[in-house]
């Protein structure tokens, strides 16, 4: 027997997943009297103006034009092509909203998303997990709705049909919302992470207090990672500190979680961490430390273990960097798989990846342009492509390396990664002081982060500040786990110019992690100023053969990284001790 549908009972349908008009309104009050969704004055107008323009059924005008005029005081002259400011700030919405619904927003009944290509907000029932009695709906005792604006007619009890309609109407979006969550625009917002209370394991009552504050501590350190959605501290203290990170995983959406333990004796203070894979279980790392404690210094030492731990996990080259990198989909997926693949691809420079990795961002950029991070990389490939001779015309690979970075600090201003591409490209083009500036500002936003250490101290010691530019070195290799070659070759410079050459040779060495012909050139030096020429010749020919450009023109490969011509000339004397002559000569 054929069944068909009430139309009443379709009306019904839609009300189990279009919540009502009053509904919505209840949401967007709790949400803008509370403090946890933390948005700007104008993100707030932004935010209310926009669902009550659709709410009065009136989405249809929500056009960039209508938005600047009604929200941000733009006049009739506004040209979106030359002021990004919807764009810009329905961007940041955007985020705000994601991260409000991970934490705290967790258990709201209705959502608001506003959809990337537009500006027409979407209201729906929130779906928490696989648990039907999780999934909420209109309250039972109010009646059902239509899906229009201040609907609210009555209809007749569902049947069997009715029912049937209401099951696939939500199984259809259930999986829309599943699919979203999963859309590469939301992986480029990064993984998510939640920090658990430390535990104590030891009965002095003092170590609870310095339990709370190191998750504090460690969850303000975290925040200011880029890329990482970060639950708060409300929410991770609302959990328990022995959890299992899967079960977490599972119901909060968590990517991974941060757990530790605090136990204190006589003076001294134990705090061990680890990170684990909340997909897997599989604990990524470890991380132990102890410290002399005595009453005046405790916040001291809370702040600089959290730092620590912080920096390890979290920093360019950190433990979920590397973790993001291994379990990315394929390239060109997704932007932010592209951008995983480019930071990889910078640790070793390796030539065979720079094509494909180019293609991913550019890829990545036309497909989502308005994510600074694959503009900041973008920036950081054409770079490459000059100033290691990957295309012929330096000149134009520097012009697109600046138009990529400015891109995207026109999209965000305080994103670190485009502030130290923007400082490296100035840097290349021989704007000295604006790549300082651009580097103390990205460093100045995260103090903690080792990449942004390593990039000011880089600069500052190839123009010749040794005393300012070493130590910023040390610290970015003390703060990072598996350092890349480039952050160890002016530490090996300074050895030299101190006539430290056994120093030299030993740093040196471990530049050389990356294969690069600086950090050869670097180890023939070494072992040409300790006398060792025969081990000098060796590793010149090493040289010659992975990087036969080199030793032809040795001046011109040095000098392309902008030196110092004090500095340029005490390496090709270094090299010329080792061996190296001319190409017209022979090997001595």
């Amino acid at each position: 027997m054929e069944h068909t549908v009430d139309p009443s009972a379709a009306t019904a349908a839609l009300a189990r997943v279009v919540p009502p008009a009053a509904d919505v309104r209840e949401q967007l009050e709790r949400m803008l009297s509370g403090a946890a969704l933390r948005l700007s004055a104008r993100r707030r107008d932004l935010l209310r103006f926009l669902v009550e323009e659709t709410l009065e059924g009136r989405s249809d005008r929500l056009k960039g034009f209508t938005v600047a005029t009604a929200v941000f005081g733009r006049d009739g002259s506004f040209d979106p092509s030359s002021d990004p400011v919807v764009r810009l700030e329905a961007r940041r919405l955007r985020s705000d909203l994601d991260s409000y619904y991970v934490d705290a927003g967790n258990r709201d009944p209705v959502r608001i998303t506003i959809p990337k290509g537009g500006y027409v907000p979407h209201f729906e029932w929130q779906v928490r997990g696989a648990d039907p009695e999780e999934t909420p709906g209109p309250p039972a005792e109010e009646p059902a709705a239509t899906a229009a604006a201040g609907g609210g007619r009555r209809v007749g009890r569902v049947g069997v049909a009715a029912v049937a309609a209401v099951l696939l109407v939500a199984a259809l979006v259930g999986a829309w919302l599943w699919r979203d969550r999963l859309a590469p625009a939301d992986e480029a917002r990064g993984p998510s992470l939640v920090v658990l209370p430390f535990a104590v394991i030891s009965p002095d009552d003092g170590d609870r207090l310095l339990a709370a504050g190191m998750t504090q501590e460690v969850i303000a350190q975290l925040m200011r990672v880029p890329a990482v959605r970060l639950f708060s501290a409300p929410a991770s203290f609302a959990q328990d500190p022995s959890a299992d990170a899967r079960e977490l995983g599972r119901r909060l959406g968590t990517s991974y979680v941060v757990q530790g333990t605090i136990r204190s004796e006589d003076a001294l203070v134990h705090v061990r961490a680890m990170l684990t894979d909340a997909a897997t279980g599989e604990v990524l790392w470890n991380g132990a430390y102890d410290r002399l404690l005595s009453p005046g210094d405790i916040f001291t030492v809370q702040e600089q273990i959290a730092s620590e731990i912080a920096t390890t996990l979290g920093q360019t080259y950190g433990v979920m960097a590397s973790h993001e990198t291994d379990r990315a989909p394929a390239p060109s997926i997704s932007s932010y798989a592209c951008v995983l693949r480019a930071q990889d691809y910078r640790r070793t420079f390796d030539e065979g990846q720079f094509a494909p990795t180019l293609a991913c961002l550019q890829a990545a950029v036309a497909r989502d342009p308005d994510y600074a991070d694959a503009w900041a990389m973008l920036g950081w490939l054409h770079l490459d492509a000059g100033r290691f001779d990957i295309v012929p015309d330096r000149e134009r690979s520097y012009e697109l390396a600046l138009e990529s970075a400015s891109r995207a600090i026109g999209v965000d201003p305080d994103n670190t990664l485009a502030l130290k591409a923007l400082g490296s490209i100035y840097h290349y083009t021989g704007r000295f002081d604006e790549s300082v500036a651009a580097m103390r500002k990205a460093l100045a936003i995260n103090p903690d982060d080792p990449d942004a250490m390593a990039q000011l101290g880089w600069r500052l010691a190839v123009r010749g500040d040794f005393s300012e530019g070493i130590p910023y070195l040390r610290r970015a290799i003390d703060r990072t786990l598996s350092p890349p070659g480039w952050y160890f070759h002016f530490i090996a410079i300074d050895d030299y110019l101190k006539g430290d050459y056994a120093a030299m040779l030993a740093d040196a060495e471990r530049s050389a992690v990356d294969g690069s012909a600086t950090s050869l050139s670097l180890i023939a030096i070494a072992q040409g100023a300790l006398g060792d020429k025969a081990e000098a010749r060796a590793t010149l020919d090493k040289l010659a053969a992975a990087w036969p450009g080199f030793l032809q023109d040795p001046e011109a490969a040095y000098r392309v990284h902008q030196p110092t011509e004090a500095l340029l000339q005490t390496m090709l004397a270094g090299l010329r001790n080792a061996g190296w002559q001319p190409p017209a000569g022979e090997w001595q």
